[in-house]
């Protein structure tokens, strides 16, 4: 064994061995039973990032351990197309170039995406190998191979078959710059500083006026009311009358709605249903015809008259000088208020009428919630489980078709007279009136549609496939809380609808990982982290060691020092590992345990793994990690290898074996979370008849002695704090004097001084103790820590009295 352990080479050449091994591959096998993780597929927008290594090294710490204990183990690996994402990202590279994708039209610009995404796409499997994710390469899936495509195509041919998936004009939300609807999802909420305009709609039977407050003047040309609340006295009289709307002089009712804030502006509130979600209500509820004067573009459109082709901000200016021509222009003042955005190109959203697919959740969703209810799927934390509930209760129904240029087209053929009909292949004819001109839609599917089927389309649904059979229903996803209705959610109510099962039967919700000065990564505000950097730095295993570290149900800053602290901990298990491997020669492992460091070492791992298994259960991996960093640097290094490296030195064939042994238990311990450093170790113990990654997990043995060696540690750490030593005998003084080499400090310690210490430190905790307020309304986790604190005080002035 080298001197020194170093990553680089190693990391990337242990993936390649494993890989070309088969150790990844997964295959139909009825002799063992299956687990599965369908990894959530990345969006081909761009590299990855810190929050995807978070999500693959919690995943493979999961897919590793679950691998050596004899699961027939799959690991699914892909990426999502991500239709309106990845024709985002090309458009932004090539506006780099100068160019449109209208300059290059849509034939020349579907070529640039699939570029783009032979690109990003192989980059993405780069990426995963480097973090040392164990995923079934070979099974690579893509949510555009042609198997795919078929398998979303038939899912909205079977919704529709069933009434579910319909076509009806609502206002949505109107990206004018990708030309396409958003769900509530793809939006951002930004404040900005806008010009209220309080302006006059006379009353078309006589003197006075309503005054209305707006800061969109462009859309009075669309007004069809004005809307007061019933109960608003200034009003009263006015509702049931008639106003005229300013600028296209159009007569306009007054009506009375509970939904007007009297709070905002003067209380009366202009109805204009084709341009606000509020206002379409009011007017599908009060009868009103919408009117729409702003265009896809966000230019002004025919309705609007003279001023059609105009932008909204001309369109406003000579709205407000007609207003002040006329006197009906009160004041204007300026007013912060929230609007939405495109959360991809950030363009103002506009919310349009428009004619859009949908899908019906009422009846989809029933079966999905039953399975939450009854725990056949559980969200951890309980918190997300809960939100995860709430969400699918409130889903709306769901807009599925977008207007873009890259995508699952829809499965629907239109004919001249306006009527559609729905099949996987082109019909010979409408179904409605026998007409043979028919045309594809130009709409495209949502691609959260394809992600829905991830956990079953990957395994050749709706083919009825020997993978399928073995491999569904898998066992568990692992993401972030802001695709729980992006994704989680609609995998699990596709799975139940097409496989009559949940696709997984646990979500685990990790942290988000911000930017070290605070704040969600982002590469425009050069805040963004590469994993690959952070590899490079300090190697896969101490990057997944220290962001598992990092995760929790929290929201966490990134810590560098939490990285560190896994190449630390690689480079001391390299160490003590050579230390034995060089002592031992070749001895072959056995556990024949002698003296009391041994007996306290096996019943520490197999208290440790106990401890693993039960965290790894919960999905606890911070504490995990940290389990197996005072396992590894306290326990085998600090303790066990120093007060046993006399006996290896010296030859004992018992010390040796042992020694042997218990490495090889720790080394299968910390495999799942640092996979390269340990497979690295254990090709130099003796007699391997096979890789780490495919090796038995260990049976936890006895722990009953996993607290032997207290009694020498907390003398040890009075030692190191105060100088003073306590008595030992026999095992614990030579483990004590091996481990602590009193000798080198030098002098004696005031035992006196730490007897006081000691006895002011019994007095406050058992003060602290028995306040009853403290007890009754601490955390349970410090009170418990007070008392663990004052039965060791009392255990270390017991010893010094002895």
């Amino acid at each position: 064994m080298d001197p020194l352990y170093k990553p680089e080479g190693v990391e990337e050449r242990w993936q390649r061995t494993w890989e070309e091994e088969g150790h990844y591959n997964a295959d139909p096998d009825p002799s063992r039973e299956s687990y599965t993780i369908a990894h959530p597929p990345p969006n081909v927008t761009g590299d990855l990032h810190l929050g995807h290594a978070l999500q693959l090294s919690l995943a493979d710490t999961i897919v590793r351990t679950r691998r050596m204990q004899g699961y027939n183990t799959l690991f699914q690996p892909g990426f999502d197309h991500a239709g309106i994402s990845t024709q985002n990202a090309v458009e932004k590279h090539l506006a780099t170039e100068g160019k449109t994708r209208q300059d290059l039209g849509r034939e020349a610009f579907e070529e640039r995406v699939w570029e783009w995404l032979h690109e990003y796409g192989g980059k993405i499997m780069v990426q995963f190998r480097r973090v040392g994710a164990s995923l079934d390469y070979r099974r690579e899936r893509f949510t555009m191979d042609e198997g795919y495509v078929r398998a979303v195509m038939r899912f909205f041919v079977h919704l529709y078959g069933k009434g579910w998936i319909y076509r009806a004009n609502r206002i949505i939300n109107w990206c004018p710059f990708h030309l396409t609807s958003l769900s509530d999802l793809e939006l951002a909420h930004i404040d900005v500083d806008d010009a209220l305009s309080y302006v006059r709609y006379p009353l078309a039977d006589g003197d006075g006026h309503i005054t209305i407050a707006t800061v969109r003047p462009a859309t009075i040309l669309a007004d069809v009311a004005v809307a007061v609340h019933p109960e608003d006295d200034r009003y009263r009289d006015r509702v049931g009358r008639e106003v005229i709307v300013p600028v296209v002089e159009r007569r306009v009712p007054v009506i009375a709605d509970e939904r007007v804030e009297r709070e905002f502006g003067t209380g009366a509130l202009k109805v204009t249903p084709g341009h606000d979600p509020l206002d379409y209500e009011l007017g599908v509820d009060h009868g009103l015809p919408p009117i729409t004067v702003i265009g896809p573009d966000g230019r002004m459109n025919e309705e609007a008259g003279d001023y059609a082709g105009l932008t909204q901000e001309e369109a406003d200016e000579r709205v407000i000088a007609w207003l002040k021509e006329h006197d009906q222009l009160e004041k204007r003042e300026t007013y912060r208020h929230t609007i939405v955005v495109c959360d991809r190109c950030q363009s103002r959203i506009e919310p349009r009428i428009s004619l859009q697919w949908w899908c019906s959740m009422q009846e989809l969703k029933k079966p999905a919630l039953d399975a939450l209810h009854s725990g056949r799927v559980r969200y951890h934390p309980e918190s997300q489980h809960r939100f995860a509930i709430q969400s699918l209760e409130d889903a709306p129904d769901w807009n599925i078709s977008r207007q873009i240029w890259w995508g699952h087209q829809l499965p629907v053929w239109e004919c001249p007279n306006g009527h559609v009909t729905v099949a996987e292949t082109e019909p010979g004819a409408c179904a409605d009136c026998g007409s043979s001109e028919l045309t594809r839609s130009a709409d495209v599917l949502d691609t959260w549609f394809s992600s829905a089927l991830w956990p079953f389309a990957t395994l050749g649904w709706p083919e009825d496939t020997e993978d399928l059979r073995t491999f569904y229903p898998g066992d568990l996803n692992t993401t972030a809380r802001d695709i729980i209705r992006l994704w989680e959610n609609r995998m699990i109510f596709s799975g139940l609808e097409l496989m009559g099962d949940v696709p997984f039967s646990d979500v685990t919700i990790h942290s988000t990982v911000h930017a070290p000065t605070g704040g969600r990564m982002s590469k425009s505000l050069g805040t963004g982290m590469n994993p690959l950097a952070v590899i490079e730095a300090y190697g896969a295993d101490a990057m997944r060691y220290g962001l598992m570290k990092m995760a929790s149900s929290q929201d966490v800053r990134f810590s560098e020092n939490a990285i560190d602290e896994g190449r630390k901990l690689a480079n001391k298990l390299w160490n003590v590992a050579r230390l034995i491997i060089l002592a031992c020669e070749g001895a072959p492992p056995a556990e024949r345990p002698r003296t009391l460091e041994e007996r306290w070492i096996l019943a520490r791992l197999s208290q440790t793994q106990r401890e693993v298994e039960r965290l790894l259960g919960e999905f606890d991996f911070s504490h995990v990690v940290d389990e197996l960093y005072h396992l590894t640097f306290d326990d085998f290094c600090d303790w066990y290898a120093e007060a046993v490296k006399g006996r290896l030195y010296g030859g004992d064939a018992d010390a040796l074996a042992t020694a042997t042994a218990a490495l090889e238990r720790l080394l299968k311990l910390l495999h799942p979370a640092m996979p390269h450093v340990t497979e690295e170790i254990w090709t130099n113990l003796p007699a391997r008849e096979t890789r780490l990654i495919v090796a038995p997990w260990p049976e936890a043995g006895d722990d009953a002695a996993a607290d032997t060696l207290g009694r020498v540690q907390e003398a040890a750490e009075m030692f190191r704090r105060s100088g003073v030593q306590v008595p030992l005998e026999d095992e614990e003084l030579r483990i004590f004097q091996a481990v602590v080499r009193p000798e080198k400090r030098g002098g004696d310690g005031n035992a006196d001084a730490e007897v006081a210490r000691l006895r002011k430190e019994i007095a406050r905790a058992e003060g602290m103790l028995a306040n009853d307020r403290f007890v009754q309304n601490a955390p349970a986790d410090v009170v418990a820590s007070e008392r663990e604190k004052l039965a060791r005080y009392q255990r270390e002035l017991d010893a010094l009295a002895g």
